[in-house]
């Protein structure tokens, strides 16, 4: 494929921008092969006369950015005619073609949510990050956190999304969803994902965070009694839920008290572990605010947020040295690398 002046001007700079190292980690440790399998089967096909479809290939990764940089459906079409790492990790040539439009896109990822295809992205990485051995399935760490949803009456109904609800969190009140997160204790990887309303109490939603396998399970004060409740009696499981501040900030002041304090803080320094995903939805991908209406589809979104917050993690244990980066940046953007 002819190259344009502009895309050899880019291949030859000699910084690489934090975008660029961004998209080739996202491009080197994702199962591309795998995800390409998983959809294409539902994936529409050229029948007849008109406009072919995109290619699978293209339309995932396109969808892939807009995840990975919180962009809604229009953001990531101007994106990619503003940004040419973000056009070369599509894989658009702006010279021959023009980039996906948003209703394409949106059409991608209707596809992805009437078919549960979100949630089997997020299971198909995780068997990846099995088979590299980064799931050890020994222990479970569970936690939730609240993404605002807007409150916004100003709409077709005039209200504020009936699937949301406000929650309390301190002396604060919050109006949206929660993100009820199991991850395990070892890699810190996420393998279970539950979206509720806000006003769910994150202790309900405890045992569908386990996975089965576990022996172990931490959780922080808002899972207190959760050993109690009918559906953990019986499992074997052991769990070690964080006191609460009250009870542990009036411990006496002796060897017992030295202990229970020190303890405590040995679990809070396993518990978090969970805080990395959390971080990476929102701050690096900036998932603050819930995107849609409904829980059904920004719980979708979630499974595929969080595959991918795994792949970041991940990729921190994979060896991407320098060299490595500027490779996989040239090949993506399909020149040789000399």
């Amino acid at each position: 494929m002819q190259k344009s002046f502009s895309d050899l001007e880019y291949a030859a700079k000699k910084k690489l921008t934090r975008r660029d190292r961004f998209l080739a980690e996202i491009d080197s440790v994702t199962p591309w092969g795998k995800l390409h399998k998983l959809i294409e089967p539902f994936y529409p096909k050229v029948e007849g006369a008109g406009r072919p479809p995109i290619g699978l290939a293209r339309m995932l990764r396109m969808y892939v950015a807009q995840q990975c940089f919180g962009l809604s459906d229009e953001g990531i079409e101007d994106a990619i005619y503003d940004s040419q790492s973000i056009r070369a990790f599509v894989g658009i040539d702006l010279g021959r073609e023009s980039a996906p439009d948003a209703t394409t896109l949106l059409k991608f990822r209707h596809l992805l949510e009437a078919n549960g295809l979100t949630r089997q992205i997020f299971d198909t990485i995780n068997g990846h990050l099995a088979e590299k051995g980064l799931m050890m399935r020994e222990g479970t760490i569970v936690d939730a956190t609240l993404i605002a949803a807007p409150p916004s009456t100003k709409n077709k109904d005039g209200k504020r999304d009936p699937e949301m609800h406000q929650s309390k969190k301190g002396n604060d009140w919050h109006f949206g969803m929660k993100a009820h997160v199991g991850v395990d204790a070892t890699s810190g990887l996420v393998h279970t994902v539950i979206g509720t309303a806000g006003n769910v109490a994150d202790v309900t939603q405890a045992h569908a965070l386990l996975h089965g396998d576990e022996t172990a399970a931490l959780g922080d004060a808002g899972y207190q009694g959760v050993e109690k409740r009918p559906e953990n009696i019986g499992k074997p499981v052991t769990w070690h839920v964080a006191m609460k501040r009250s009870k542990r900030k009036a411990l006496p002041n002796n060897k017992l008290g030295r202990l229970t304090e020190k303890l405590e803080h040995l679990k809070a320094s396993v518990r978090a572990k969970v805080e990395h995903p959390f971080h990476v939805i929102k701050n690096l991908f900036r998932h603050r605010k819930t995107r849609y209406r409904g829980l059904a589809k920004n719980t979708a979104q979630l499974f595929t947020l969080f595959a991918f917050a795994n792949l970041v993690l991940a990729g921190r244990r994979f060896t991407i040295t320098e060299s490595r980066i500027r490779l996989d940046c040239r090949k993506t953007r399909g020149i040789a690398s000399t």
